[in-house]
């Protein structure tokens, strides 16, 4: 598709893997995993995304994908991971706030609170644990991570965090172009009635789109 052209190879096999993980049906795992080692896509993009995933699509599903990654690939785990250690848990809180206040833009203290008020440990594992341990791990940049949860968000059929990470991809840096090329890899994947949701509510961020708030 035409669409698909305003990511380059790497990134849109990223993308694609990230929607099957949403999905979490193996055959399409194995393809997306396949598909990141034909288009070269760096190892630590790839890793990344699994480890993110468990923010989106929960353990179950990053588990398996994982499993299907190491396989495919035979890239064996690192021996250990700085982000292993719980004594950094100031410097993620620290590196969260920053990564959360760049997706949410001048949406952050409302984000905050509104979720102070569903539970406050939300709010701090959603800041620690989501945006600073894990989405803000340097292996990959934050657009791409973003475009990645845009993906996995519409495959899963959760509208509330597909508009938040619709204009998050946007706050990240990326083009409406690229947005749609995502878009356009999950729409083979929803029916009817939930494409034209997904279409609809990007339609909504687009016309109401302010790089400000």
């Amino acid at each position: 598709m035409a669409k698909q052209d305003q990511l380059d190879p790497q990134t849109l096999a990223l993308v694609r893997f990230a929607a099957a993980v949403a999905q979490g049906y193996e055959p399409e795992l194995r393809q997306g995993a396949a598909g990141c080692r034909a288009a070269q896509t760096p190892v630590p993009w790839v890793e990344e995304l699994l480890l993110q995933s468990v923010l989106m699509a929960g353990y179950p599903r990053t588990l398996i994908a994982f499993t299907i990654w190491r396989k495919v690939s035979r890239v064996p785990a690192p021996a250990s991971d700085p982000d292993a250690d719980y004594r950094q848990l100031s410097q993620w809180a620290a590196r969260g706030e920053e990564t959360c206040g760049i997706v949410y833009g001048a949406n952050y203290k409302r984000l905050r609170e509104n979720v102070r008020e569903l539970h406050p440990a939300l709010d701090q594992w959603m800041i620690t644990e989501g945006y600073g341990r894990t989405m803000g791990r340097p292996g990959l940049d934050l657009l791409r991570r973003e475009l990645c949860i845009v993906a996995q968000t519409a495959v899963m059929e959760a509208p509330r965090q597909l508009h938040s990470h619709l204009r998050g991809s946007l706050h990240a840096g990326a083009s409406f172009g690229q947005v749609e090329a995502v878009l356009s890899v999950v729409n083979p994947l929803l029916s009817y009635d939930q494409w034209k949701k997904v279409k609809e509510l990007w339609q909504t961020v687009k016309d109401g789109w302010d790089p400000e708030e």
